[in-house]
């Protein structure tokens, strides 16, 4: 699976809310700004810095950040732990995460971390946090296949509910909550020459490795089918609500 791929994906589906929100926190006029879990550097890759602003990233793979040095040469990236971040405290003036804090034992205490190396008066944000909770699947007959999913995220240790939890875990990490949101849906019309492929269904049966008896890859198969007629004709719906939200560091 091609996961740099997957996370540029997932970095154009947050680009909008991204743009309005680093500039909510004075983006231009900061001098540093960290990602915390930067991957293979996809997010740093679609934030291009603005005049005098210096861009970091940290993650805890080593595979990943060789990946991130080349996709995002323009900012400094170096390994660490988002539970004991390897910056001084008040170190950066926008600190940010996205698809992180549903995979951490303790997303609670990489909040305090963020806070910790964001200086006064600069912002934590937290971005892209799904809650599979509220996820919607047409046609029906894919419900199933969800709940399976959901069922690989939890054998993984992910909390596939994290996004409704975002608001308390900013205030409880001592962040002043400035707003929260979730992600709107908007699905362009089917085209002529739109097959319908995504990344969907790679990354299903990569989530069912995860699983000691999953369903069979014929039962896979025929969800997939299902999905890509609906999605031909029209009828295809899949939204997980994806939420945000952001607060300033207090002295």
């Amino acid at each position: 699976m091609d996961w740099h791929a997957r996370y540029a994906e997932q970095a154009a589906w947050t680009r909008q809310i991204r743009s309005w929100l680093l500039k909510e926190c004075d983006a231009p006029r900061a001098a540093r700004i960290l990602e915390v879990g930067c991957g293979t550097g996809a997010v740093l890759a679609d934030t291009p810095p603005t005049e005098g602003t210096r861009l970091f990233g940290v993650d805890t793979a080593r595979p990943a950040l060789r990946l991130a040095t080349r996709n995002a040469p323009q900012a400094a990236c170096a390994q660490g732990d988002a539970l004991r971040l390897p910056y001084a405290s008040r170190a950066f003036d926008i600190v940010l995460c996205h698809f992180l804090l549903l995979w951490l034992p303790d997303p609670l205490a990489a909040l305090r971390e963020m806070r910790r190396v964001t200086r006064p008066g600069g912002c934590v944000l937290a971005l892209a946090e799904p809650d599979y909770g509220g996820r919607i699947d047409h046609p029906p007959a894919l419900a199933e296949a969800a709940a399976w999913q959901v069922r690989s995220l939890r054998a993984q240790g992910a909390d596939p509910e994290m996004g409704r939890k975002l608001p308390g875990l900013l205030r409880r990490a001592g962040l002043h909550l400035e707003g929260w949101g979730i992600l709107g849906a908007q699905q362009a019309a089917q085209r002529e020459d739109d097959t319908g492929e995504s990344s969907e269904w790679r990354v299903f049966r990569e989530d069912m490795r995860h699983l000691s008896r999953g369903p069979a890859e014929s039962q896979i198969a025929s969800w997939e089918r299902i999905a890509t007629r609906a999605h031909r004709e029209g009828e295809r719906v899949l939204f997980v609500p994806l939420f945000y939200a952001w607060g300033k560091a207090v002295s």
